[in-house]
């Protein structure tokens, strides 16, 4: 007789949630199992804000979009939550919480417990309230230091990942070409290497911490017509190939990134976020880019406001999607009911939409999203008791002295020395007259996009979250016995004159003079510098010209220092000035950083990343101009700047010599070996940043007079010499041919050593030989740098 037993059994996990099976298994299946309205819901995402209570957050409204139901979204599922702590100013413990109760609504709400991708800006630290500031992109630019960017980029990672974020719109890869751009600030430099290098590094620390990395703006931003925000890109394909390709292509193979924006811009009368041939043939086709491509900030709507390709909203939605955009952000307007409804009219093809979708969902396997012990508390809230919102107030430091202690680094490395006449370091002096609009300016270290600038300026009554102290109050502390006497002068940018009278009576009171010009950080036109924030030229903003040429009538030693998010023409001061220090908004720990250097705590080591023009209205130039480029007898106007890419001075000197190569013959698929001897010949600690050229005389196709190809930095001490080798790969010389092709064609080349692009003291002339050679994106990038110490050093 048999009997039937029975037997408790556990319920069979979904494809999709077991970890034992392969992501493209789970994903599949998962594909597989949704409807079509639950495919498109994970391919946008929902502006939301926190709630400071802790409760689930709320949807955001703009004035470009329509107000969002979630209670009526979130059933078939959400793909982003857009920007939860960079909306209003929350507690992030509170933040914190208010995003982990909301995953768990989202994911209970969907019949496939999917949370949403979290994303946030981070484009000068976690841009969220109480949240370290960081100086600027164009600061990490200056530093010419990948190892202190990427080390940097991880503490703003882990701060991210620990209260529940994914992933960091950072960071800005666009090339300068046009110092009028407002956005200049949110760069790293004109010059593609440095940009692709210091960018790289920002990608690795981000991704080493979890957080996917968002590159920005692919690809043509920053190359607008007449530097004017959203504009039309007017390059023709080399520019592009050779200047604004390269940091994006080296960001991808080498920094590992997972995430791409597209750009708002068009080129040549095709929008980025309708550009197949870049988002799809180049992008994935031949670099193999496997991440997700999101959009811009309204950037698909774009198509049909804006760039007039579109006739409606499905259009726009199928243009990107088959360009090959998955993600719409910041919320739900395209890709919402009109893309549901195309789909079902059979206008756009349900097999986009799944190219799109497995993306998506990969990376959020990759994430651990889809898995079955997925857990919305961040590592922040572990062991936390998330019933009692109140007692969690305070409880996450976003700001601790690590965080703090890699800002004043940056801050310090950051620093260029523009000019100096002796008078820096200061030798205490009795009486310093403090003059000028940023002089006592809080926000003056800040750019754009951090938090207190970006947000905080809409919440005047909120406290601004971390500690800002003003330059006075550092120099004040740096010089304990010395007498201040501040005058504002000026506005930033009201064209006020009246205080310049007070100002020049201070002056000639003291015994020097530091005057702190620049920018005020803002959006759209509600600052000097930032996003939408374009200039007609580059002259300092509104009467600051004026106040510091009567500063320099006085005849006192004038130290002007600039706390801006771009270069200015500095007119007389560029020659009158005792000395001039340039700072690109240095964050929070700024002033302590400019007070150190002021004083000679610390010694200057940044170099500039882009160059200060002599002129106000010599724009668009950048150092990488051709022989056409460069001053010539044949136009009124010389682009000449006054101090050029990669300047910067030190309160020490430096000999180099002793230039070795060790064949000046190589094949066009070798390399050169070259070494050279850099000794600190003065009496004090400074670092040197020996800085490689690439000048190529003949070419087929019309080349820069010069392009940074490599550089590294030497630290030294008195009397200490180090050998300098590098070895330089015949790739370098690489550049898109008429055909189209990148090639490295046979012919001599000159490789020069220099301090900075207009300060060569060493050159080698060297010859590549043999037939030309094709590369392509797997060619090699870097000339390796290797240090030793020097014979007798």
């Amino acid at each position: 007789m048999t009997h039937n037993v029975a037997v408790e059994t556990t319920p069979e996990i979904p494809l999709w949630n077991d970890p034992a099976l392969s992501v493209t298994t789970r994903v599949s299946a998962l594909i597989e199992a949704m409807t079509p309205e639950e495919k498109i819901a994970q391919l946008y995402g929902v502006w939301v804000g926190a709630s400071d209570e802790g409760g689930d957050v709320a949807p955001h409204q703009h004035d470009m979009e329509e107000a969002v139901d979630l209670d009526a979204l979130l059933p078939t599922g959400l793909g982003q939550l857009t920007r939860p702590f960079g909306t209003a100013p929350v507690d992030p413990a509170l933040g914190a919480l208010s995003l982990l109760r909301t995953q768990a609504r989202i994911a209970s709400a969907n019949r496939f417990g999917i949370p949403a991708v979290a994303h946030e800006e981070c484009l000068a630290g976690f841009a969220a309230w109480g949240a370290t500031a960081y100086p600027v992109p164009l600061s990490w630019g200056a530093t010419f230091d990948p190892d202190l960017v990427q080390r940097m980029a991880s503490a703003i990672g882990r701060d991210m990942r620990s209260v529940g974020v994914h992933q960091g719109l950072a960071p800005v890869l666009d090339v300068v070409r046009d110092a009028r751009w407002g956005r200049v600030e949110e760069t790293i430099g004109e010059d593609p290497y440095l940009v692709g290098t210091i960018g790289s590094a920002y990608v690795r620390g981000l991704e080493d911490a979890g957080v996917v990395a968002t590159l920005k703006h692919f690809a043509g931003y920053s190359a607008s017509r007449a530097g004017r925000n959203l504009a039309p890109s007017p390059m023709g394909p080399r520019e592009r190939a050779d200047v604004l390709l390269p940091p994006f292509e080296m960001a991808i193979r080498e920094g590992g990134a997972r995430s791409v924006m597209h750009a708002y811009t068009d080129t040549d009368g095709v929008p980025a976020a309708a550009d197949e041939d870049l988002l799809t043939g180049l992008l994935r086709d031949t670099w193999g880019f496997d991440g997700t491509v999101v959009a811009d900030y309204f950037g698909i709507a774009f198509l049909k406001t804006l760039h007039g390709i579109a006739a409606d909203w499905a259009e726009a939605a199928g243009a990107a999607l088959r360009a090959g955009v998955d993600v719409e952000l910041p919320t739900v307007k395209t890709f919402g009911a009109p893309l549901v409804e195309a789909v079902a009219a059979g206008r756009v093809p349900e097999k986009v939409i799944d190219r799109a979708l497995r993306r998506v969902l990969t990376q959020k396997a990759l994430l651990g999203l889809l898995d079955p012990d997925w857990n919305p508390v961040p590592a922040a809230l572990d062991g936390a008791d998330l019933d009692d919102p109140e007692a969690l107030r305070g409880r996450i430091d976003l700001d601790g002295p690590h965080n703090r202690e890699l800002a004043r680094t940056v801050a310090e490395e950051a620093v260029v020395l523009l000019s100096n006449d002796g008078t820096l370091p200061l030798a205490r002096p009795r009486r310093i007259a403090l003059v000028g609009p940023n002089a006592d300016e809080a926000t003056a270290v800040l750019g754009c996009y951090s938090f207190p600038q970006h947000i905080g300026v809409h919440h005047p009554t909120t406290p601004v979250g971390i500690g800002l102290p003003t330059l006075r109050a550092t120099l004040a502390a740096e010089f304990p016995d010395t007498e201040f006497t501040l005058a504002h002068g000026t506005g930033v940018d009201d064209g006020d004159v009246s205080g310049i009278p007070e100002a020049v009576r201070a002056a000639g009171e003291a015994d020097v003079v530091v005057a702190v010009l620049g920018d005020r950080a803002g959006l759209f036109g509600r600052g000097t510098s930032g996003e939408g924030c374009d200039v007609e030229s580059l002259a300092l903003p509104g009467a600051q010209q004026r106040l510091l040429d009567a500063l320099l009538d006085t005849g006192r030693p004038i130290v002007t220092v600039l706390l801006a998010g771009r270069p200015y023409a500095l007119g007389r001061s560029v020659t009158e000035s005792a000395a001039i220090v340039q700072s690109f908004f240095p964050g929070e720990e700024g002033t302590a950083a400019l007070a150190g250097v002021l004083s000679g705590r610390t010694g200057p080591s940044g170099r500039l990343p882009v160059s200060v023009p002599r002129g106000a209205g010599a724009q668009p130039t950048t150092y990488l101009g051709a022989r056409l480029a460069h001053v010539s007898e044949v136009s009124s106007i010389d682009p000449t700047p006054a101090f050029g890419f990669g300047h910067g001075l030190t309160y020490t000197t430096f000999a180099w010599s002793d230039l070795a190569v060790d064949a000046r013959q190589a094949p066009t698929d070798g390399e050169f070996a070259l070494a050279l001897t850099v000794r600190n010949t003065g009496e004090r600690h400074g670092t040197e940043v020996v800085q490689l050229y690439l000048h190529d005389p003949v070419a087929s196709v019309v080349q820069p007079v010069q392009r940074l190809v490599g550089y590294t930095r030497v630290p030294l001490a008195p009397g200490e010499a180090r050998r300098v080798r590098v070895a330089v790969p015949a790739d370098l010389a690489s550049f898109t041919g008429r055909d189209g092709h990148r090639v490295v064609e046979p012919g001599a080349l000159e490789l020069r050593f220099a301090a900075s692009s207009t300060a060569p003291p060493l050159t080698a002339t060297v010859t590549l030989t043999g037939p030309q050679r094709r590369v392509d994106h797997t060619r090699r990038l870097h000339a390796v740098f290797e240090q030793e110490p020097a014979a007798g050093g």
